[in-house]
């Protein structure tokens, strides 16, 4: 056969004694899977690779990227953006935070807004405010109409779950909900000062824009749902997932929550 085939013995031999059939690779491929499966397809390669450097595998990003493209695991990202703007409809804040989005403790900027959800005939919307030390949503109201009861609900439960110390900054759109005299009193009388973004400019809210993106991305955009109603329930335990297990790269591989108590 060597001689057919022109090989010489020497190769053949070396070669059989230097043939390794096992995968090295095999029970980090079982680890990606689960991971990729109890986030619901959620996971990119980065985040893969820091959950598993938590559970003390020695990896490298590119490898765990090379073992799920090869397993075909891949998420997917999708924006959608719900506008709140009807022109001044009231006092319209300045813009305190200037694209400063760094903060050294929690509470100090939180950033809020509201994005619309539709599954069958019904719409509902989610109003989050979310703590830019952290990414943490700190409280939420989801409602089916976009009313002003659904953001003052937002920004009392917030207020009475951390009672804010003064010159904390709260930032928004000029969504009409904002520029509201009562919405306004309320940051006023517990020592928050407001902030809005520019007219039409969506970087300027950055933050809020990169949950609503990630949260339909992983929740919205990947599941099916019966009807509304079930919707709401599996947005309620995203949010929990969110706060509490998902982990984010820029948190050194914690959670928000996580996070925040280590801090803490």
């Amino acid at each position: 056969m060597l001689r057919r085939i022109k090989m010489a013995r020497s190769t053949y031999y070396y070669n059989v004694a230097h043939l390794d059939t096992t995968d090295k690779y095999q029970t980090v491929r079982k680890r990606i899977g689960e991971i990729f499966a109890q986030h619901h397809k959620r996971y990119g390669y980065r985040r893969v690779c820091s959950q598993l450097r938590n559970e003390g595998y020695d990896i490298n990003h590119k490898t765990v990227q090379k073992l799920m493209q090869e397993m075909h695991l891949k998420s997917v990202v999708r924006r959608v953006k719900y506008r709140s703007y009807k022109g001044e409809v009231g006092h319209v804040a300045a813009n305190v935070l200037e694209r400063d989005f760094s903060t050294q403790a929690p509470n100090r900027k939180w950033a809020t807004d509201v994005t619309e959800f539709k599954i069958g005939d019904r719409k509902a919307y989610l109003s989050p405010i979310l703590d830019m030390y952290n990414g943490e949503i700190i409280s939420y109201t989801i409602s089916d109409s976009p009313d002003l009861r659904m953001v003052m609900n937002m920004v009392n439960s917030a207020i009475r779950k951390v009672k804010p110390q003064k010159g904390l900054v709260l930032h928004s759109d000029q969504g009409w909900h904002y520029q509201h005299l009562q919405y306004q009193l309320a940051l006023k009388r517990n020592g928050i000062i407001q902030s809005m973004s520019r007219k039409g400019n969506c970087l300027d809210n950055a933050m809020m824009e990169n949950f609503f993106g990630i949260m339909k991305t992983e929740l919205l955009y990947l599941r099916e749902f019966k009807d509304m109603d079930h919707f709401k329930q599996e947005l309620k335990k995203y949010i929990h997932y969110y706060n509490n297990d998902r982990i984010k790269l820029r948190l050194k591989g914690k959670s928000p929550v996580q996070y925040r108590t280590l801090y803490q």
